[in-house]
């Protein structure tokens, strides 16, 4: 390995070989994504580099001639895709309520429904839908043809998608009730295995997007009820998304349901695909026999009962993953209110600080820095997500909201000490930050430190009482402050 002369740093822009594997690599995978992120993306080829032992670009594009399963591998390697499940509440609730309603009803007389989660990265959106129809079909499940599939890219997180064992960053938004009621002891400590009734209703195969513009895509990506390809577009030119859209709504059945990530709509899709207004979902409908799209329309939803929340650390006492340990690891975040950009997690590769730009390019603005560390953290990519916080940091220390994550990811490092520090740092900088105060609290209760604890959390009850019932915090991932409310509520109620 030590004839590769620039492992990391700085991509080599002059190097016509990295030019040349780079235009290669986004028409191979469409990921315009780095089209202008050179550093981010030379990090990651860098990593193949070293472990095949090229010397340089030239040397590991002649690799790539030769293997097709390099490629696999590089494909892999830009594709980070960890994610969690029930990942962004709002679309979870109009899932139950509206929308696989909707469809079991006008499926109801042939008793088949097919449903495509695309770029579903390590599953748990795939597995989300199963555990989801199991409930709403209940006795009715066994008479019903179901055809649930998830494809992506990236074979090593189908691996990981077959295997169906999670860490608990992965289960962070669910009730310590629902961790029993959908999974059991995984045979790696401190894991989950999802249990079989739900892990059978789902398939993974790999796929690549571009083969539904290109004429190689499987003849049986026809006929769903249900596509999901949600923060997957973002790293596709405009071009290619139009086109994407245009031939996954082909894909469904009329009358069917297509969801995006909430930063992906264009008002040109509804030249072809009705836009259906449902709260903080991204939802497009296939017009049926018939019918043209006209304009948003709107469905009456059923609302659900509100499933409990549990706190997003693991009980005192269990362990926290450190970066490098194996299996999955994320951020313990729970969606924001949807900002200009959706972050990654399924299917496409972590975001990163943005690299590649001309020297004298305008530095990223805070909500595209602050997205970045978002993407990196919910991604898994731990070590990354830290270097870039503290780069921000180092630019605009005052900022309340990169203070959060940093102590997010300090904690995810095993790293309490400095968690605690940056959350202090985050209250100090906004006495109302809820989550800061509550995440706080967790992490003084986990070191040991009750009483000091128990004041966070307070403090979080009383910023989160000023607020609205059915507000969405900040920085919450979907949590309402009636939520946080009662979990603070609870975990206070339990203190000695």
């Amino acid at each position: 390995m030590g004839g590769l002369t620039r492992p990391r740093g700085a991509a080599p822009t002059g190097d016509p070989a990295f030019a040349a594997l780079k235009a290669r690599l986004v028409a191979r995978t469409g990921h315009h994504y780095y089209a202008d992120k050179d550093d981010l993306l030379w990090e990651r080829v860098a990593r193949r580099m070293r472990a095949c032992g090229a010397a340089d670009p030239a040397g590991y594009l002649a690799q790539l001639d030769d293997a097709g399963a390099e490629w696999a591998a590089l494909e892999a390697e830009i594709t980070i895709g960890e994610t969690f499940f029930f990942r962004y509440a709002e679309q979870f609730a109009a899932l139950r309520g509206t929308i696989l309603p909707e469809r079991l009803a006008a499926r109801g007389g042939e008793r088949r429904l097919r449903i495509w989660s695309a770029g579903c990265a390590t599953g748990a959106e795939t597995y989300s839908l199963a555990i989801v129809l199991h409930e709403l079909l209940a006795e009715r499940l066994p008479d019903w043809r179901i055809g649930l599939t998830g494809t992506d890219i990236n074979r090593d997180v189908l691996s990981l998608a077959r295997r169906a064992e999670y860490g608990p960053w992965a289960l962070r938004t669910l009730s310590r009730e629902e961790r029993a009621r959908y999974f059991r002891a995984g045979a790696r400590e401190g894991t989950f295995a999802l249990r079989p009734e739900f892990r059978g209703l789902a398939r993974f195969e790999p796929q690549n997007l571009m083969s539904l513009l290109d004429g190689t895509a499987s003849l049986a990506l026809t006929d769903y009820d249900l596509i999901l390809c949600r923060n997957v577009l973002i790293y596709f030119h405009p071009d290619v998304v139009l086109a994407l859209v245009r031939a996954l709504g082909q894909r469904l059945r009329p009358g069917g349901w297509l969801l995006l990530g909430h930063a992906e709509p264009n008002p040109a899709f509804s030249e072809f695909l009705t836009p259906v207004s449902l709260p903080g979902t991204a939802a497009y409908r296939r017009p049926g026999d018939g019918e043209a799209p006209d304009g948003p329309a709107a469905l009456p939803a059923r609302r659900p009962a509100a499933p409990a929340w549990a706190p997003l650390l693991p009980p005192a006492g269990s362990s926290v993953p450190a970066a490098g340990s194996s299996g999955p690891a994320a951020a313990p975040r729970a969606p924001a209110p949807p900002p200009a950009r959706s972050r990654p997690g399924q299917g496409g590769p972590a975001a990163g600080p943005p690299g590649g730009r001309d020297a004298g390019a305008p530095a990223p603005g805070p909500e595209a820095v602050l997205e970045a560390v978002r993407a990196l953290a919910d991604a898994g990519d731990i070590e990354a997500g830290w270097r870039a916080c503290r780069a921000a940091l180092g630019r605009d220390p005052t900022d309340a909201r990169l203070r959060y994550y940093e102590g997010l990811l300090a904690r995810a490092r095993a790293r309490p000490e400095e968690a605690e520090r940056a959350f202090r740092g985050a209250v100090y900088l906004d006495k109302g930050f809820v989550m800061a105060h509550y995440h706080l609290g967790l992490t003084l209760i986990a070191a040991g430190r009750a009483g000091d604890g128990q004041r966070a959390l307070a403090n979080a009850l009383r910023c989160a009482e000023r607020l609205p019932g059915p507000s969405l915090l900040p920085e919450g991932d979907g949590l309402t402050a009636e939520r946080l409310r009662a979990a603070a509520a609870t975990l206070l109620a339990a203190a000695p």
